[in-house]
């Protein structure tokens, strides 16, 4: 009876196959003497020797140092955020939305000012009003507020929770800007009727005045109502808004509780073209510790700004009353800044400083900013609201994403067994480094989670999951191409890392556009999505990667084990050294996935005669199989 030998070609199947053998027993064309295979693997091609932890050189080190950053990061995140709950300057948990927390609506009545004085507002003027609103409540920091028309005549705005002093203050103040020179300054305390200056004393102006600084612009009357204001009272919004653009004016500085005397008008706020704040610089561009208000104005307001500029630091170089060389900016009838004029400036870029702190710069920018529609506003009527959608539908996405979340997991072991478990480790990582991101945000930006928000984040999922996958995927082509563990995580990393960076810059980019071209709800979705990006980023790099790299120098994972995600078995991946002095073919190596090579195989098989066994016409076993050696033994009698 004739017994045919099975015969292994190199692009056959059986012959591409890292095999499990017991430790005393050997496999054709492997050695038996316990020598250790050239792809640094022992005991996965039938060898008896031991199983080698693989070394950790440097790369583990600089693995370490990476997971050590991303403890250091959420620490110090953390420990901010202990501090404000401790000191109850914010919560744990992140400030909600309006239509998910509730808030404050507020009616407000546009009144025209100046020459529209007493003139009904029309819609295009409505409208610039609501974006002037938006963009200073947006500014304020205050997210996902709604500003409405109501009847085609009052502004309905409503924000979440309850808004500060200077957020109120802020909508409500006219939007009517003006710059004046200031011809005399001082303490903005009443003088007392005992002290106040004999109007008849007060020389009688002679003549016009040549400029807005002229003190013939003072007269009797109206220095007797200078001595006889007082800062600290308030002062009625119609009286603020009634003073003439072409006469001078009294007007006091609440901030600093100072009183002036101004001139004429000299630039309107609508000359300022852009305003911001900055920390503040010396001459030699090094950082005095104070914050900076930088104003740029348009080519009508360069030219009227130098003409200022020249006379106002004249009379400050001549010796002149000192108030003189000083220039008010007046918002709605009031004095929110009156800097002194150090230099001649010529390019309309200025820049106001003073002992501001952040909030009182940031403030001021904004007034400037936003200051150049000539309406005011009146509140006729606040009230809370109650939230839009609930608690419940909250809920409802919270259910949604720990439903997405489960479902990741489940596929992530499913598909790569205990490897899956760093993708979830990942994702958990991930999800503490937004939500204390988010939590933080609402303390320091007054940022507020909208359910548009948590529809991003629950998006941010998938994406998350993304990049794990394309890395896990790279890994495993690289050990069906032959490497070892340990090569294949590296040589993946540098392959996966270019496709995780540009897939999130398309994400970044998306979310930057998304937030910036839509307004409402949509930017909160935006807000997120660009958000997870970056935790994204933050945890592939300074985690996953770290994770995958430590594991890789462990028994389990570095050696393949079964089930744990890398088992070279179980990817069709073919070893270097085959045994008997055989290396891997480059046939054996051309990066087919599993589904191709078996489907060549299959073919192989298909299109291969059948053997027969001797003259009995025996089919012989494994036939099927692989195709025997041109060289190899067929027969034996």
């Amino acid at each position: 009876m004739a017994v045919e030998k099975k015969a292994q070609t190199p692009g056959s199947r059986g012959g591409s196959r890292w095999r499990r053998t017991k430790a005393s027993s050997t496999s054709e064309g492997t050695p038996g003497n316990g020598t250790t295979a050239a792809n640094g693997t022992s005991g996965r091609n039938g060898t008896g020797t031991a199983k080698r932890r693989p070394r950790s050189g440097a790369g583990a080190s600089a693995a370490r140092k990476a997971l050590v950053a991303l403890a250091a990061v959420i620490a110090i995140l953390a420990g901010v955020l202990v501090y404000g709950v401790t000191t109850d300057r914010t919560g744990w948990a992140p400030k909600l939305a309006l239509d998910l927390e509730g808030g404050t609506q507020m009616v407000l009545s546009p009144t025209l000012q100046g020459e529209n004085s007493g003139q009904d507002i029309s819609q295009e003027q409505l409208d610039q009003a609501v974006e002037i609103i938006r963009q200073r409540v947006d500014g304020a920091g205050v997210s996902e507020a709604e500003i409405t028309t109501q009847s085609g005549r009052n502004i309905v705005v409503s924000m979440p929770g309850v808004p500060s002093s200077e957020t109120r203050e802020l909508i409500q103040t006219s939007a009517q800007m003006a710059f004046r020179p200031v011809i005399v300054s001082g303490s903005g305390a009443a003088t007392p009727e005992n002290q106040r200056t004999d109007p008849t004393s007060i020389p009688q102006p002679e003549g016009e005045p040549e400029n807005s600084s002229d003190p013939k612009w003072v007269t009797r009357d109206l220095f007797a109502r200078y001595e006889a204001l007082d800062c600290s009272a308030p002062r009625p919004q119609e009286e603020r808004a009634s003073q003439p653009q072409d006469k001078a004016i009294v007007a006091c500085d609440p901030q600093s509780n100072a009183k002036f005397i101004l001139g004429p008008v000299e630039i309107p706020g609508t000359d300022i073209a852009t305003a911001s704040y900055a920390q503040a610089s010396n001459s030699q561009g090094h950082a005095t510790g104070g914050f900076a208000v930088n104003l740029q104005f348009n080519d009508e307001g360069t030219q009227t700004f130098k003409e200022l500029s020249e006379r106002l630091y004249g009379l400050g170089q001549g010796g002149q009353n000192g108030a003189r060389n000083r220039f008010a900016i007046v918002l709605d009838g009031s004095v929110v800044s009156a800097p002194t004029m150090n230099a001649v400036i010529t390019d309309g870029r200025a820049q106001i400083t003073g002992s501001f702190t952040e909030d009182e710069a940031k403030f001021l920018s904004e007034q400037l900013k936003y200051g150049a529609l000539p309406v005011s506003f009146s509140i006729d009527s606040e009230q809370q609201i109650s939230a839009t959608l609930g608690s419940n539908q909250l809920r409802m996405g919270i259910i949604a994403g720990l439903i997405g979340l489960a479902l990741v997991c489940i596929y992530s072991l499913f598909q790569y067994r205990w490897l899956g478990l760093v993708t979830i480790a990942s994702l958990v990582v991930a999800g503490v480094v937004t939500y204390l991101a988010i939590t933080l945000l609402g303390w320091g930006a007054n940022y507020r989670l909208s359910l548009a928000g948590v529809a991003g984040l629950v998006v941010a999922i998938g994406q998350t999951a993304d990049s794990f996958i394309v890395y896990f995927e790279r890994i495993r082509d690289e050990i069906r191409a032959g490497r070892t563990i340990p090569a294949a995580v590296d040589h993946g990393w540098q392959r996966a890392r270019q496709t995780v960076l540009a897939s999130k810059a398309v994400n970044l980019l998306a979310a930057v556009v998304l937030y910036f071209v839509a307004v409402g709800n949509v930017r909160g979705f935006a807000f997120t999505l660009g958000l997870t990006a970056i935790a994204d980023l933050l945890v592939v790099f300074l985690f996953t990667h770290p994770i995958m790299v430590l594991l890789a120098r462990t028994p389990y994972f570095g050696n393949g084990a079964r089930h744990s995600g890398l088992d070279p078995e179980a990817l069709d991946a073919v070893p270097l050294y085959r045994g008997a002095g055989r290396l891997r073919s480059h046939e054996d190596g051309d990066g087919l996935t599993i589904a191709e090579r078996r489907r060549r195989a299959a073919q192989q098989a298909s299109a291969a005669p059948s053997s027969t066994a001797g003259a009995h016409g025996n089919t012989s076993v494994g036939s099927t199989a692989a195709t025997a050696r041109p060289d190899s033994e067929e027969t034996q009698r």
